[in-house]
């Protein structure tokens, strides 16, 4: 079991009676990794442990995905899994573009501007509508929000974990 895993979702509730599950997505590919007979993992953040799934059926509702599993056909075969965490194995992660990036691999970057000042370090990424918006937490002062546009990020390097950004007026308030 020492394959990497990465969260793609969060389970919240239950629905109905059938075995569905509430998902909150983290992941910005959502319908491939809700589609059916996709195989992922539940993990428990408590105890660490972990169960194989398989998507029997998705569908989107409210920005989340009602999604229903292989094998769990009533609300008491899955009410035990609610605040468990959905992850996908390295495995099944596909190959991205160029200028696509998953969560985990731009969290905790450095961020740094144009200018060679350290912004601090990206702790998590916000979905809140046109275009993400990646929080930087600074060693002093409130966090700061770069939004993910052409304009503001202008090189990503994950391998070094370090992001250059242009400071737009404004953004550092």
């Amino acid at each position: 079991m020492s394959e990497k895993l990465f969260t793609v979702g969060k389970i919240v509730n239950t629905h109905g009676i059938r075995g569905e599950l509430k998902i909150v997505p983290h992941t910005d590919f959502a319908d491939e990794r809700f589609a059916k007979g996709s195989k992922l993992v539940f993990f428990d953040p408590q105890k660490e442990t972990r169960l194989a799934v398989t998507v029997q059926s998705a569908r989107e509702h409210k920005k989340m995905f009602i999604v229903k599993f292989q094998s769990f056909d009533h609300i008491n075969d899955v009410e035990k899994y609610k605040g468990w965490l959905l992850k996908v194995e390295e495995q099944y992660l596909g190959d991205l573009e160029d200028d696509e990036f998953y969560y985990h691999e731009i969290i905790g970057c450095k961020v740094i501007t144009d200018e060679g000042e350290e912004l601090g370090t990206i702790s998590e990424i916000l979905s809140p509508g046109a275009n993400d918006v990646w929080v930087v937490e600074r060693e002093s002062g409130k966090p700061v929000l770069i939004p993910y546009i052409d304009d503001v990020v202008l090189e990503v390097d994950v391998e070094e974990k370090r992001v250059k950004v242009s400071l737009m007026e404004g953004l550092l308030d």
